[in-house]
């Protein structure tokens, strides 16, 4: 479902006008693209409160209401104020819903305490934790999981490995990727090292 959001049309731009909506307690904001000129908007900062909050919030399809009709639109960017931390500015990106989108989602393991690897000994190497997705915006996952239940020493998840929601594919690049990987040696190979270790030389008779 998408997130309504209604905003009025600044007529001036600025600093100074930025500040004066923030002095109000709303939020500057522009939406962009789709080959349409920029339009600079004003929201309710009482309004976008509660939206902030909500997860994976660049996964959502905006409707954001004007004056001039509705546009359908995807949050870019928050941007926030380095000392207070509220937000500054906020960017918003046209879309077509009826064409694919690409975003960045975040990666979530399950069942480390189960995995086979990790119960071994072994150690895992969680090294890229977001995965860039392609689908229509209803279609976009908030998340991405990999279960590590069944993986085992030396085992390696790769972007093509991943397991994606119906209608969802992966961005460019992202099939090469090594997501996690579980590292260390497998108990049998420990042992063969020990085994395999020469015997300390016995030490020579004392001289008399």
């Amino acid at each position: 479902m998408a997130i309504e959001l209604k905003a009025e049309i600044r007529n001036v731009a600025g600093k100074g006008a930025a500040r004066a909506i923030r002095n109000n307690k709303n939020i500057p904001a522009v939406i962009y693209g789709e080959k349409k000129e920029p339009v600079a908007i004003e929201i309710s900062g009482r309004d976008f409160a509660p939206i902030v909050m909500i997860p994976a919030l660049r996964t959502k399809l905006f409707n954001i209401v004007t004056k001039n009709g509705k546009e359908d639109a995807m949050l870019m960017d928050i941007q926030y104020h380095p000392v207070s931390d509220k937000i500054v500015h906020i960017d918003f990106k046209r879309i077509d819903v009826k064409k694919p989108v690409c975003v960045s989602v975040p990666v979530e393991i399950i069942n480390a305490d189960t995995s086979k690897g990790l119960k071994l000994g072994g150690v895992l190497n969680f090294a890229v934790r977001k995965v860039s997705v392609v689908a229509l915006v209803d279609k976009l996952p908030e998340k991405i999981v990999l279960d590590l239940a069944d993986l085992t020493i030396g085992d390696t998840v790769h972007g093509s490995d991943l397991v994606l929601p119906d209608g969802v594919s992966l961005g460019l690049h992202q099939a090469e990727l090594a997501f996690a990987t579980i590292g260390g040696k497998m108990p049998e190979e420990v042992d063969t090292k020990k085994a395999a270790a020469p015997a300390a030389a016995p030490a020579a008779p004392a001289k008399k």
